[in-house]
């Protein structure tokens, strides 16, 4: 990129080294700013600019945001940040970058961009859009939930045993979808603003599939799914809410989209990343629409399209916040396959 044309960038660009002093400006960060450029080449980025969080608090008290630490990331997540300008006068604005790394993934130094929150002032209907989507998603569950309630409070004696039994489990899956739902509703806002936190924990992989397999079947009976995990397959250091999350999402889609027999989940070590790779018996995504489906609210016509349409972009970027990757790939008439990666040295990376 020739600085002629970093100038015609409408956004502003910052590019720093490994000390955080920044290198390379546009004349869109002079503008967003304030500083004159000999004032912004060479000074250090954090002690200049100040950039604050939502809460008030520095952006990156250890110097460079959490995920720089882990070596499979790079990419900044967006993030909402305050930055104190020449006038001293506070801008919001949003953060994304880009890390750049030498071939064993060490830290040379971070791409910056940033935009004025005003001009960003389209994600409010989108947050609009989203809790629309998500109550109308709500009210089936809960619409059970209370059916099923009021049927065994009023009926409890001339309910059979076996019939209550199967009342009441209907209303755990229910409850338990409306408790997912309203997770993903707090996900969306915590992945846009970078305020999601993981509790991380050594989790054995093999079995957490296993256990969200059998939650599916609930809703699912005749799930079959063969499992094709190496022996010793190592754990990892990631949240087991989160993972669990992801992995619901991509199964029940395989059922929704595909077909509940025929799917294949498979674990596979490369290196310093294990993956899961989630396979479906379906009719496949059209070309055409495989580079939408992390799109929010995208939902494809084929198989029976139900839900908010959020699932894929959430676990997507619940993925990338464990320093991951989420893909997609299918051949049309042969079926889908999502593929997530996890750092096998998260531990060490986020601990040494």
């Amino acid at each position: 990129m020739t600085p002629d044309l970093v100038d015609l960038v409408p956004d502003a660009v910052l590019r720093l080294d490994r000390q955080r002093r920044i290198r390379q400006i546009n004349r869109a960060a002079v503008t967003l700013t304030g500083y004159p450029p000999e004032q912004l080449v060479g000074a250090d980025c954090v002690t200049l600019l100040d950039p604050r969080g939502p809460d008030g608090r520095p952006a990156w008290p250890n110097g460079w945001h959490s995920s720089a630490r882990l070596r499979s990331v790079h990419a900044l997540p967006e993030q909402a940040v305050t930055l104190r300008r020449h006038d001293t006068v506070a801008v919001r604005t949003f953060v994304t970058g880009a890390y750049e790394r030498d071939e064993q993934g060490g830290l040379q130094g971070l791409v910056l961009v940033l935009r004025e929150s005003s001009k960003r002032m389209h994600k409010a209907t989108s947050g609009i859009e989203i809790v629309s989507t998500v109550s109308h998603e709500l009210r089936s569950p809960l619409t059970s939930v209370k059916g099923y309630t009021s049927l065994l409070l009023t009926r409890w004696e001339r309910i059979p045993d076996e019939q209550k039994r199967e009342m009441l489990e209907q209303v755990k899956h229910d409850a338990d979808r409306v408790h997912r739902l309203i997770t993903e509703l707090l996900d969306i806002s915590r992945l846009e603003t970078e305020r999601l936190v993981l509790r991380r924990q050594m989790i054995d992989l093999v079995r957490l599939v296993g256990e969200v397999v059998e939650k599916v079947r609930f809703a699912y009976p005749d799930i079959e799914v063969e499992l094709r995990f190496a022996g010793g397959f190592p754990q990892v250091y990631a949240d087991p809410d989160k993972l669990e999350q992801v992995l619901t999402n991509l199964v029940e889609n395989a059922c929704k989209y595909g077909s509940p027999k025929g799917m294949r989940i498979e674990g596979e070590l490369d290196g310093d990343s294990a993956s899961v790779a989630v396979t479906d018996a379906g009719e496949g995504i059209p070309e055409s629409d495989l580079p939408k489906v992390f799109s929010k609210f995208f939902r494809r016509e084929l198989g029976r399209p139900t839900g908010s349409g959020l699932g894929l972009w959430i676990s997507r970027g619940l993925v990338e916040a464990h320093g991951g990757r989420l893909t997609a790939a299918s051949i049309p008439g042969q079926g889908t396959t999502f593929r997530f990666t996890l750092p096998l040295m998260a531990f060490e990376e986020l601990h040494g």
